[in-house]
């Protein structure tokens, strides 16, 4: 009876995966599918646990689920805490062996705080809604289904894999360069990262992550002499903050365009006085029209490509900065948490080469190239510069970050068997 069953699982695999599957591969393709319905139950009660970046005892629960499932497949699972950095804490789980080191990368956190009223995991056919059921939920699955997939053919045995979770991707806990030390770390001692954000579609196309852009937050506050308007302009009172203000960010507008640039203003407060919160997101002023404005605040994103395109573009908007308009003055400041970028390498591209091998020989498209402008930061650009690094490799889905979230589930399938066998190639040199 059981030869029979695999002789029936063995045809409903693509003809390709027949052809040029090695058998630990096909055995991983045929866990993951029996396995379906017990990914969909995990990943119902990791949604269904609140983890908001600042729910601590959510995150932190949610991580006990995890390793829950990580130290049966041999893992040594260790959580890390970061309440120094004001959030819970990473989980960090090692399995070695003979083969190279894979980095596996994913988040416990998601946007949703425990007063979102935005809480179950729903399902209807083969979609499902849920808060951070695809970021980042449904790629911390992925990478479970993967693992024991790869424990059921034999190959996770040899195979050398650090997993680490962060708490706090959504919103990261300062300061950075200890929020993310663990994370670096093991980019340092890795061959190769694999990031499992949600997969790029479009057109009902699988695409590759080969790039992401840089996140980085920018106060910038403009000052000036307060007066009666009368003497707006004048020697005396000069032009005053908002004058200030509108000219700097004019100036960027004018100037500082360039391929896979951008540079948001979120929010703008002036007159006299302006003032801005300890966190950065609300402002306030007062005033009157017939007083010149003291004070204000613009504050916004900056995103680039690459360390030279961000190291360059800060330098031109300081100097815009620093153009003022008589009697007013004006400050930069960058925040120092943000997210650096997934520069494009060759040895990204290399990678995505990889895993397009393992598409062809399971049956499954081709993936292009997605374009980094349309892709937001993530936890692989902390790594990306000490090791090829290829993201995007969760759940399909949409409606990130807001009600709705939702993903494809029968995504678990494809995403967990690519991931299966591509991990096992990278670690066991097995191409």
């Amino acid at each position: 009876m059981r030869l029979l069953m695999t002789a029936l699982l063995l045809l409903a695999l693509p003809g390709a995966a027949l052809a040029q599957s090695r058998p630990a591969e096909q055995m991983m393709m045929q866990t993951v599918s029996q396995e379906h319905d017990r990914h969909i139950v995990l990943l119902e009660r990791l949604v269904n646990r609140n983890s908001g970046t600042l729910n601590l005892e959510g995150v932190r629960a949610v991580g006990d689920m995890v390793r829950e499932e990580l130290e049966p497949l041999g893992f040594e699972v260790r959580w890390v805490d970061m309440s120094e950095t004001g959030r819970a804490g990473h989980l960090i789980a090692s399995h070695e062996g003979r083969g190279r080191n894979v980095l596996l990368i994913g988040h416990l956190d998601t946007v949703f705080e425990a007063d979102n009223p935005f809480q179950r995991f729903e399902r209807d056919g083969a979609r499902a809604t849920g808060p951070g059921i695809g970021d980042d939920k449904g790629g911390v699955v992925v990478i479970i289904a993967a693992l024991r997939a790869m424990q059921a053919a034999g190959t996770l045995e040899d195979a050398n894999v650090t997993v680490v979770l962060t708490g706090d991707e959504e919103r990261i806990g300062a300061p950075a360069s200890i929020a993310r030390r663990d994370l670096v770390a093991a980019g340092q001692a890795a061959a190769f990262a694999l990031e499992f954000e949600n997969l790029a579609v479009e057109d009902a196309a699988d695409f590759g992550t080969v790039a992401r852009r840089s996140s980085t937050n920018w106060t910038l506050t403009t000052s000036g002499r307060t007066g009666h308007s009368s003497g707006v302009f004048n020697d005396a009172l000069g032009y005053g903050a908002i004058y200030e203000l509108a000219r700097i960010l004019d100036g960027f507008r004018r100037d500082l365009p360039e391929p896979n640039l951008t540079y948001n203003v979120g929010v703008v407060a002036g007159g006299t006085p302006a003032a801005i919160d300890a966190e950065g997101f609300s402002v306030t002023a007062s005033g009157k029209t017939n007083i010149v404005a003291s004070t204000a605040i613009a504050r916004g994103d900056l995103r680039t490509l690459t360390r030279e395109q961000d190291e360059r573009v800060r330098t031109r908007m300081q100097a815009i900065v620093a153009d003022h308009l008589p009697r007013t003055g004006a400050e930069l400041v960058f925040a120092e948490d943000g997210y650096p970028p997934m520069a494009p390498s060759e040895g990204n591209r290399a990678l995505l080469a990889r895993l397009n091998a393992v598409n062809r020989d399971l049956g499954l498209p081709e993936m292009a190239e997605y374009d980094p402008a349309r892709r937001g930061a993530a936890d692989s650009g902390f790594v990306a510069q000490d090791v090829d690094t290829l993201g995007g490799l969760g759940v399909a889905g949409g409606n990130a970050h807001a009600d709705g979230e939702w993903i494809d589930l029968d995504s678990l399938v494809r995403q967990s068997q690519r991931a299966a066998v591509l991990i096992s190639r990278l670690s066991l040199g097995s191409d």
